[in-house]
């Protein structure tokens, strides 16, 4: 008897609706059937550095079930850390110890919430004359040290390869996973948008590369070579052959659209995406 690939599991990201509530997010993505929510901390939605944070993170968690949506925790936020400097400071910054608190405290909500993974990035390359095997060192000491305070609450380290950062490919993230020691805990989120943008490799070929150690997906159209996130359509990506290696390969993780200039048009951007999905996958 043929067994049938299990369905995929859409999400949407929470830095696509920066001009709503959270709890108006979740019921918007709960209203329009997606599975769950990429959700980002930052100042407006959830503040990791707020006073009352385990109030509002048990509030999140009870909004969170009510809507049965699941959650993958997202830590890129851009200025969270320093306002003047994007993604600033890294983890293979002199001031990594702030990044280091931040994945810390990402881990501890996630576990709360009931996010398997908390989704990070290197952050670009540094610009003070450090040396690209020093750079590396520090990545690999810093995601080490976060992944102590992961294994103390089991969840998993989703490391994405962005455009124009420091680890901006697969490969170069299946380097960091050799540089951990192969860590159980230390898999990938891969960005589809982004693997069109700048990989050697086709999108499939990502996504069979990534898969060993894949986790979490996060999907946008894109034109080759500029880094901007798309409503699906007005890029170049073929979406239902990435679709199908997806489910044929048993990705269980969320595939969460990421269109973070969509804020102001985000319940309509949500639809057309959750519906642009649903007939690619089909």
């Amino acid at each position: 008897m043929t067994v049938s690939p299990t369905p995929l599991r859409f999400g949407y990201g929470t830095n696509g609706f920066t001009n709503h509530r959270l709890g108006d997010v979740l019921t918007v993505l709960a209203d329009l059937g997606y599975d769950g929510v990429a959700l980002t901390l930052d100042h407006g939605h959830l503040d990791p550095y707020a006073p009352d944070l385990p109030r509002r993170v048990a509030e999140i968690a009870r909004d969170l079930d009510r809507h049965d949506l699941d959650v993958t925790l997202e830590t890129g936020a851009p200025y969270l850390l320093d306002p003047w400097g994007k993604h600033q400071p890294t983890l293979m910054s002199d001031a990594a110890e702030h990044r280091i608190d931040l994945l810390r405290r990402a881990v501890r909500i996630a576990a709360d919430l009931g996010s398997p993974t908390v989704h990070l990035c290197s952050g670009p390359a540094p610009h003070d004359g450090l040396q690209a095997g020093d750079a590396w060192k520090r990545l690999t000491a810093g995601v080490e040290t976060v992944l102590e305070t992961a294994e103390e609450y089991g969840v998993s380290l989703a490391f994405e390869p962005e455009p124009y950062m420091f680890v901006d490919t697969v490969e170069r993230c299946l380097e960091l996973a050799e540089l951990v020691g192969g860590h159980e805990l230390f898999g990938i989120t891969l960005d589809v948008g982004h693997a069109h943008c700048v990989e050697e490799r086709t999108v499939l070929e990502c996504v069979r590369t990534a898969a060993p150690r894949l986790l979490n997906v996060q999907i946008e159209d894109m034109r080759r070579g500029v880094h901007q996130h798309l409503e699906f359509g007005a890029g170049e990506i073929d979406f239902p052959p990435v679709l199908a290696a997806l489910r044929d390969l048993g990705h269980r993780g969320l595939v969460s659209v990421e269109i973070q200039g969509g804020s102001l048009d985000a319940p309509d951007v949500a639809r057309r995406s959750i519906e642009f999905l649903r007939a690619a996958a089909a």
